[in-house]
């Protein structure tokens, strides 16, 4: 099977002038993979998408079979799927117990990790639900609150469904698929979409959203429109579009088919909305006190792993 190992990369650039930040640049260099799945067959684009794809790779799969069979008609109302749920879930909690108390300078919950991986792979919810009661995981939410130098000041983009999202865009295109806008500006979407205001930290906002939604889950909480929320819709004849919420946010496939073979293959990931170049790194890095730079890296750092890029990343200074 021919695998594809270019995954790209998220590059930031900072200028400094007079112990401020003068200049940021934002970039996410990830190949347009969807390029490769023009011209397949429904069968090879299913192939191609699970070789593709390392990370949240159950989404991108759901979403691709989704979008395609919404091409030919098949329309999916937002519904729970419990496998894309468990891939999520268990991605907010290596963030959350790996690394997160990196951040905060505690040791790795290694133990805890693979215990609560444990119970959501078989369905155990009181057992992940008593683990996230632990003192030590409470201990790293009561930290959070001391981490406030980013304030929310970007829009949010709220939970959708593959129907609302035809109002937004009737049609996607690969410019927006670079640089998606809500509402004619930058957006971030993920964990924190629900959050009320912009007097809330972000970084503190989007880390008890985590494990918000990993509480949700243990509780028994299975309502449409959280993580693992997946929809479809068709967009004209043998147009379709699939709605995936992953553990990093909104993932959009959207399909062209000419008969069995796909014509064209947009795809808009969570990086492009939370790494737009206007976006949150933007706003929140422009203007900021540059005199120790060792301290704005460590800034930098949070909010990238705050945020969670699906590649890698690299910070440069211009």
């Amino acid at each position: 099977m021919t695998t594809y190992s270019d995954t790209g990369r998220v590059l930031i650039s900072l200028t400094c002038s007079a112990g401020q930040v003068t200049g940021v640049q934002v970039n996410s260099e990830r190949p347009e993979v969807s390029q490769l799945l023009r011209g397949r067959t429904t069968p090879q684009v299913i192939r191609m998408v699970s070789s593709m794809f390392a990370l949240c790779g159950h989404a991108q799969m759901r979403a691709a079979v989704l979008a395609m069979s919404a091409a030919r008609g098949e329309k999916c109302n937002p519904t729970i799927d419990q496998e894309v749920r468990r891939e999520a879930l268990r991605e907010h909690l290596w963030h959350c117990l790996l690394d997160l108390p990196q951040l905060l300078g505690h040791v790795e919950l290694k133990q805890e990790f693979v215990l609560g991986a444990k119970a959501i792979a078989n369905g155990q919810r009181d057992d992940l639900y008593a683990l996230l009661s632990d003192p030590s995981i409470q201990g790293l939410r009561m930290r959070l609150s001391e981490f406030d130098d980013a304030q929310i000041s970007q829009k949010l983009l709220p939970r959708l469904s593959a129907r609302d999202s035809l109002l937004a865009w009737p049609r996607l295109s690969s410019e927006f698929c670079r640089h998606p806008m809500w509402k004619d500006a930058a957006a971030v979407t993920g964990a924190i979409t629900s959050a009320d205001d912009s007097a809330t930290s972000f970084f503190s906002a989007r880390w008890h959203a985590r494990f918000d939604e990993l509480t949700n889950w243990a509780s028994g909480h299975d309502v449409a429109g959280h993580v693992g929320t997946v929809s479809a819709i068709p967009v004209a004849s043998s147009i379709g579009r699939a709605l995936v919420e992953t553990a990093r946010g909104l993932l959009m496939h959207e399909v062209v088919m000419d008969g069995d073979v796909v014509a064209d293959y947009l795809i808009v990931a969570p990086t492009e909305w939370n790494f737009h170049p206007q976006g949150l790194l933007h706003a929140q890095l422009f203007g900021a006190d540059a005199r120790d730079r060792d301290v704005l890296q460590q800034r930098v750092s949070r909010l990238v792993t705050t945020l969670d890029p699906c590649v890698p990343w690299e910070l440069e200074w211009a």
